[in-house]
């Protein structure tokens, strides 16, 4: 498969970062044709690209109704979080084994949705395997912060409007995308730059939410 250099910038302040290595040219239009078919076990498990957790600013409790779905490990995740959140709050420490799994799940997610969102059309490996597409998330330092922790759903509200617009840009810019590989085997490199800054600023902001780190994301696709 062909790839193409990309120079992007990314946001070294920010400790949760998303490489992936870029994928313009020949691309494979059979599977991309069939993508939203073909991703459908991982859509499952770990939920679609488009990824904010409504649950955490919703009150009726209805999983089901949150946008970007966030599969069967996601809902594992989200009682991880709310279970680091109360012994973060209490104790300044979060469970070792819950913010591994959350960070697992998360991993995992991004795999899914570059391949989901036609950035690869490796078809990404079931839990932790090599993937052209790699987050890294350190663990956080310790005591962690309780007071930003605490308030979290409330800080993270700037951010999950303008993702959930980001998201509704990033589904038209794939439906093109797709039109385009179908076409020419091509992804557009302008819009291949924003698919993957939209995957990195959405990743930031669940890292945030599944009380993965402590840093504030970043506004902004770098």
């Amino acid at each position: 498969m062909g790839t193409h250099a990309i120079p992007m910038k990314s946001a070294a302040v920010h400790p949760v970062r998303v490489h992936v290595r870029p994928a313009l040219i020949d691309r494979n239009r059979l599977t991309t044709a069939f993508r939203p078919i073909l991703a459908i076990p991982h859509l499952l498990l770990v939920g679609g690209p488009i990824a904010a957790f409504f649950t955490w600013t919703t009150n009726d409790g209805d999983a089901s109704r949150s946008w970007g779905a966030s599969g069967v490990l996601g809902a594992v995740a989200f009682v991880c979080a709310l279970i680091a959140w109360f012994a973060i709050v209490f104790t300044a420490h979060a469970p070792d084994g819950l913010w591994r799994l959350s960070a697992f799940y998360l991993r995992w997610r991004v795999r899914s949705s570059a391949y989901t969102a036609l950035l690869r059309d490796d078809y990404p490996p079931f839990g932790e395997a090599a993937y052209p597409v790699e987050t890294d998330i350190p663990v956080p330092l310790e005591p962690r912060d309780r007071l930003t922790v605490a308030f979290r759903p409330i800080l993270a509200l700037p951010h999950l409007l303008l993702v959930w617009l980001l998201g509704i840009a990033w589904g038209v810019v794939s439906l093109v995308a797709w039109f385009a590989i179908l076409a020419t085997g091509r992804y557009p490199e302008r819009l291949y730059e924003f698919s993957v800054g939209a995957l990195r600023w959405t990743t930031r902001v669940e890292a945030y939410l599944l009380l993965l780190t402590d840093e504030y994301p970043p506004f902004t696709l770098d």
